[in-house]
């Protein structure tokens, strides 16, 4: 495997260029705040970004938790990956990266500086500073005509000012880029895809009714199911709602709020 280290100090934009590196250099995985993205997808991990302390941040970010690591050790193996860009705030952490997974400890460097003149670094580190804003590199897909963007995560950071700490919300952001392009997707397909994922759990008997609420920071599925009666109806519900928050977010990089299901009816399975 040819792996590429992206190095650059926090908040000077090496997320915001990675899909440009990965462009140059045709590299289809990247690896960033413990993530695993191929492309537009996130295919495996758990975004650092999520965590409630840096300590925690930071330690998902080197993949320090044993079941996190074997996830992310799996995919690479299932995808049979050639070439990996991993994303790093220094040579330590690549290393880091590396060795908790188990790759080769040969790498090309790339540093931001190389990719982005100082006024893009310098605006880069000032969104950060001032808007709080992360990025992570899979590009935004808009629901066309209702949906202009999203974002990813709230969070909660703490500064200190005057020694005194305040909980700030900030916010977790994708770009609206790529070096592929911007995606539009119609609230057709995405309905299309809610349904083909509520249907792979065998209990639904049919999907009666979707709806989609577009909301500031993602959406929020309202499902209507008749279900086969075959384990408690509770267990049944929840399995479908993470199936479908799962397939939709990695399918198509929109943030689910939410899945609720309503059952309308329950049919009796005859076997």
């Amino acid at each position: 495997m040819d792996i590429y280290a992206f190095i650059g100090r926090s908040g000077t934009g090496k997320s915001y260029k990675a899909q440009y590196v990965a462009g140059c250099y045709d590299i289809e995985y990247i690896i960033d705040d413990g993530l695993l993205i191929k492309g537009n997808k996130v295919i495996a991990g758990v975004s650092a970004k999520k965590e409630s302390t840096r300590i925690a941040a930071v330690k998902r970010a080197v993949f320090k938790d044993a079941e996190h690591r074997e996830k992310i050790k799996e995919a690479i193996r299932e995808h049979a990956i050639d070439k990996l860009l991993i994303i790093g705030t220094s040579e330590h952490m690549i290393k880091s990266i590396i060795d908790a997974l188990e790759l080769d400890r040969d790498y090309k460097i790339i540093r931001i500086e190389d990719v982005s003149e100082p006024e893009e670094i310098e605006e880069a580190t000032k969104s950060r500073r001032v808007k709080g804003k992360h990025v992570i590199p899979v590009p935004t897909f808009e629901i066309k005509k209702d949906f202009s963007g999203y974002f990813l995560d709230s969070i909660k950071m703490l500064t200190n000012k005057s020694n005194k700490e305040h909980d700030l919300e900030k916010t977790v952001v994708r770009p609206t880029f790529s070096y592929l392009g911007k995606y539009n997707i119609t609230n057709g397909a995405l309905k299309t895809i809610i349904f083909e994922s509520a249907k792979e759990n065998d209990r639904v008997a049919r999907v009666l009714f979707i709806d989609i609420e577009n909301k500031p920071n993602g959406i929020i599925i309202n499902l209507s199911l008749s279900l086969y009666l075959k384990e408690p109806l509770n267990i049944t519900a929840k399995n479908i709602m993470e199936r479908v928050k799962d397939n939709v977010e990695y399918m198509t990089g929109i943030n689910i709020i939410s899945v609720n299901i309503l059952i309308k009816s329950i049919k009796i399975d005859q076997e």
